[in-house]
C-alpha cells in the first residue's frame, strides 16, 4: 500500500457529494467496498480522435457482433471482486 500524502475529514453536502481538496486529475473511478470504504483511481479519458483506425473498426465490429447477438455470455467477477478484497 502506499503512503497517504494528506488525510483530511469530509462530510457529504446536500446533494451527497463531497469535495476533493487540490485534486490532481478530473476524472475518478469509483469503487464502494461493503464496509463503507471508498476507492479514487484516477482517470484520464482520451479524445476520439486519439483512438486509432483500427481500435474504432474492432469496437464497431464488436457493437454490430452483439447487436446480431453474436455474444458470449456474460463474464462473472464475483471471484474477482473477492480476490480484489
Amino acid at each position: 500500500m502506499s503512503q497517504s500524502i494528506k488525510e483530511y475529514d469530509a462530510r457529504l453536502d446536500a446533494k451527497k457529494r463531497i469535495t476533493l481538496r487540490g485534486a490532481k486529475t478530473m476524472f475518478y473511478r469509483v469503487r464502494e467496498k461493503g464496509d463503507g470504504t471508498i476507492e479514487l483511481s484516477p482517470r484520464v479519458l482520451v479524445h476520439p480522435d486519439e483512438i486509432s483506425v483500427k481500435t474504432l473498426a474492432t469496437i464497431d465490429q464488436s457493437v454490430a457482433n452483439m447487436k446480431k447477438g453474436k455474444a458470449s455470455k456474460a463474464v462473472d467477477l464475483d471471484e474477482l471482486d473477492k480476490l480484489l478484497d
